[in-house]
């Protein structure tokens, strides 16, 4: 099996909507295993024990947070970065989340010379966009 980094994200009692939502923006293949399914019972029977999205490219898997663990949060300020020459993929993906969500930084060529873009989306996960430019970066003189 070949390593390979896969966001685990962690929500308030939402994961399976944020999901769901994911899958409408990324297609791909959710599975859902709530508390009750593991026979957890010091935890809300339909709250999300796990939750993964297969989908072409990458996975995501997620979970609801323990009460304790939302008590204490102060914002991760983790980014899910997708870097890629994929000009028509990347933008539909940034368009569907900044819909529900918002645009911090618009999708447009940087000094670099790669179309870059920040959205937060409507769960509050901060996703940013490199689009590469096929010619790499570019010198000014």
């Amino acid at each position: 099996m070949a390593t390979k980094l896969v966001p685990y994200l962690n929500f308030d009692g939402n994961t399976a909507e944020a999901l769901r939502y994911y899958q409408s923006v990324f297609g791909g293949q959710l599975t859902i295993a709530t508390f009750a399914d593991f026979g957890m019972t010091d935890m809300p029977p339909d709250g999300t024990m796990h939750a993964e999205l297969v989908a072409e490219q990458f996975t995501v898997m997620a979970s609801d947070a323990r009460r304790e663990d939302v008590a204490t949060w102060q914002g991760t300020r983790v980014y899910l970065a997708f870097m890629s020459d994929e000009l028509d993929l990347l933008t539909g993906w940034f368009d569907k989340l900044a819909a529900d969500g918002r645009v911090d930084q618009p999708l447009a060529q940087q000094v670099w010379g790669d179309t870059y873009g920040q959205v937060t989306d409507k769960f509050g996960m901060e996703w940013m966009f490199n689009i590469s430019n096929p010619g790499g970066w570019s010198q000014q003189s």
